[in-house]
């Protein structure tokens, strides 16, 4: 009996034990999994295993360039639209970037918020090139609209082949490789000269960069992978607003112009840099891609029912960075280009093109609001005044 008993006492104390060590097995298990938080900040201050998780992070992070900052901080607003300019500061917030407005029928700049970005720096466009590649295809003779192409398993669920106007709203990056083979280098290179890149946008603006085209395909992809990311070269969201504009007008590339006095705005001249007569037949293939884009593709956040929207986004990494952006246009009424617009967001991974677009179409809405109240005010019968009886 004795001896039973010590049997069953060991074996109590061994179930015991392991318990209570699978049990502090698992909550120390718990706790080195726990996320690290501000709520935890202090408990894990001395912890060794919470220091090297956290250099491991920041040592794998990508992206190098904040998010977030005061874009307008350093900004000149003088000579601007202050409406268009309000739209555009309260549209971008905090975010890292620049918005672009201007008046695609002459070229005027109406306002630049994070003059310093806009101007001063040259990114990868992205997919904001696919449009060109698209310009040049057509007139090339080498697509139309109907030709359709296999679109890649991540867009399969949007159809297996795309014709044009589904390869620019979805983005399509192996319907316009393709695209950027049968061109050519030569030949892409020549309609990209046509719309402006390479070279300033403006004449008078201090510090502004040409941005830069290479004189080779790049190694990596080739022509295809240039003609659908722009890789290898770099633009200005001042470039990319001037050739907006002329999708949007219908084929005339001005130079754009920044007035920010009164005597400069009441000397005002349009100056055109080129006209691009030839590509007059192609531009409303491109734009229906464009408005595709806005209603059920890449670009539908900008979507607003009251205005319409025509966009390309653009989406990819550079230099510890990733680009969003959103080049635009809108229409104040058949065949009437109001503004034309350009975001670009630089940051970590909440900076991509569907965001620009979310941008874009704030700024848009206000403007309409501010345009609809002029003409209400604008529209409203004479005010007669009755003179009062005298006592």
């Amino acid at each position: 009996m004795a001896n039973r008993i010590t049997i069953l006492a060991a074996l109590i104390l061994l179930l015991l034990g392991t318990n209570l060590l699978t049990g502090a097995t698992y909550t120390s298990l718990r706790k080195s999994a726990r996320p690290y938080s501000k709520h935890t900040a202090h408990a894990h201050t001395t912890s060794a295993h919470s220091r090297s998780s956290r250099r491991r992070a920041r040592q794998y992070n990508p992206w190098h360039i904040t998010s977030y900052g005061d874009p307008a901080a350093e900004d000149n607003p003088t000579g601007e639209d202050p409406a268009v300019r309000a739209a555009a500061v309260a549209a971008l917030g905090r975010w890292n970037g620049a918005v672009v407005v201007a008046d695609p029928n002459n070229g005027r700049i109406l306002s630049v918020v994070n003059q310093k970005l806009a101007t001063e720096g040259a990114f990868t466009p992205c997919s904001t090139f696919k449009p060109i590649a698209a310009l040049a295809a057509l007139k090339e003779g080498l697509i139309t609209e109907d030709t359709t192409m296999r679109s890649e398993p991540r867009l399969r669920a949007y159809g297996r082949n795309f014709n044009l106007t589904q390869a620019l709203a979805h983005s399509s990056n192996i319907y316009f490789y393709k695209v950027g083979q049968m061109l050519g280098f030569d030949r892409l290179t020549e309609y990209a000269h046509l719309f402006g890149l390479g070279e300033k946008a403006a004449a008078d603006i201090p510090g502004e960069s040409a941005g830069h085209f290479p004189e080779a395909p790049p190694k990596e992809g080739g022509v295809g992978m240039l003609a659908y990311d722009g890789l290898s070269f770099d633009v200005t969201p001042l470039q990319m607003t001037a050739l907006v504009s002329a999708i949007a007008n219908g084929g005339t590339l001005y130079e754009l112009q920044y007035p920010r006095t009164h005597e400069e705005l009441a000397q005002f001249q349009p100056k055109v840099r080129r006209q691009l007569d030839a590509l007059g037949p192609y531009f409303p293939q491109v734009r229906d891609g464009m408005a595709a884009s806005v209603l059920y593709g890449t670009g539908r956040f900008a979507y607003d029912p009251q205005v319409d929207i025509f966009g390309k986004t653009g989406t990819c990494s550079e230099n510890g960075a990733r680009l969003g952006w959103f080049v635009s246009y809108s229409y104040s009424g058949p065949q009437n280009p109001k503004y034309a617009m350009v975001v670009l967001l630089r940051g970590g991974r909440n900076m991509y093109g569907p965001h620009a677009a979310e941008i874009a179409g704030k700024v848009y809405h206000d403007l309409a609001i501010r345009d609809e109240g002029r003409k209400a005010i604008q529209n409203l019968p004479a005010l007669t005044v009755i003179g009062m009886p005298s006592h």
